[in-house]
């Protein structure tokens, strides 16, 4: 059976500038994994590279959704072979409710209309979501609100690879807890998670299958807990020592330990 996501020595670059070098990751159905790393060390730019923003070029390697190539897809159709993203600061869309985008998503997808109704439905129940499905799509709703919508709407499309590009970022404590519940509840064998984030607080509330370590533009280091325990006590230096990997000019300060578990988000 083919892996959910199957990412292979992947290069590219940005304004002429390379981001991800040899970078290589899998993530079988069934499984969560956690990609963390410090700020500019291109987490994001994964993401768009294999959601296929413009502005970004794909250099060498191959990216695979489900055994489907997503080089040679446009961008909805990457989506359409399963392939879906949480965005780090959902965009508001006045004038578009919740319930009528999903419909549209869905119709998209090939979801016939009744069934993707009673996805909503049952989700929206679920998910405390009924109250928000006639409001403009993610208008006046709270950080920790805009999050679980994202996971509500990945209920309902039931894709086959999710990426949730930080997923925890300006969070309280109670919403990131709210926000992994909601993420552990929807492991299946139909699907792969990918969390992107550089706190190692979400990890408290779930339980990654797998760990990557990325810094560089390339994943340095794969693990389980321990590797979680060894970036809350040390933060990225501790792995930069451990692995022999110098600091770039260009790398943001190292930050403490115990910023890691902080409120603040940040933009990557």
């Amino acid at each position: 059976m083919s892996s959910a996501l199957d990412v292979k020595e992947l290069d590219a670059a940005i304004g002429g500038k390379q981001i991800l070098n040899d970078l290589t990751i899998e993530v079988p159905f069934g499984e969560i994994h956690a990609l963390m790393g410090p700020n500019g060390s291109g987490k994001s730019t994964l993401c768009h590279v294999l959601t296929g923003k413009a502005e970004y070029e794909v250099l060498d390697g191959s990216a695979m959704v489900d055994g489907k190539d997503l080089m040679s897809l446009a961008v909805d159709e990457r989506s359409r072979v399963g392939l879906l993203q949480s965005f780090q600061y959902p965009t508001e869309v006045p004038g578009v409710r919740l319930r009528e985008f999903l419909l549209q998503a869905a119709e998209e997808r090939g979801i016939p209309a009744d069934e993707a109704a009673e996805r909503i439905a049952a989700e929206a129940e679920r998910f405390g979501m009924d109250r928000f499905l006639d409001r403009s799509l993610n208008q006046d709703l709270s950080g920790g609100e805009k999050k679980r919508s994202e996971i509500f709407q990945m209920a309902v499309l039931r894709p086959r690879m999710a990426m949730l590009d930080e997923i925890d970022s300006g969070l309280d404590i109670d919403a990131v807890k709210q926000v992994a519940e909601a993420v552990e509840g929807m492991r299946s064998p139909d699907l792969g998670v990918l969390i992107i984030t550089h706190y190692s607080r979400i990890l408290r509330y779930l339980t990654p299958d797998r760990i990557h370590v990325m810094i560089g533009g390339r994943i340095v280091d794969s693990g389980g807990s321990e590797l979680a325990e060894e970036l809350e006590a040390g933060g990225y230096e501790a792995v930069r020592e451990r692995l022999g990997i110098e600091r770039a000019a260009t790398d943001e300060p190292e930050r403490k330990p115990a910023d890691f578990f902080t409120d603040t988000p940040f933009d990557i």
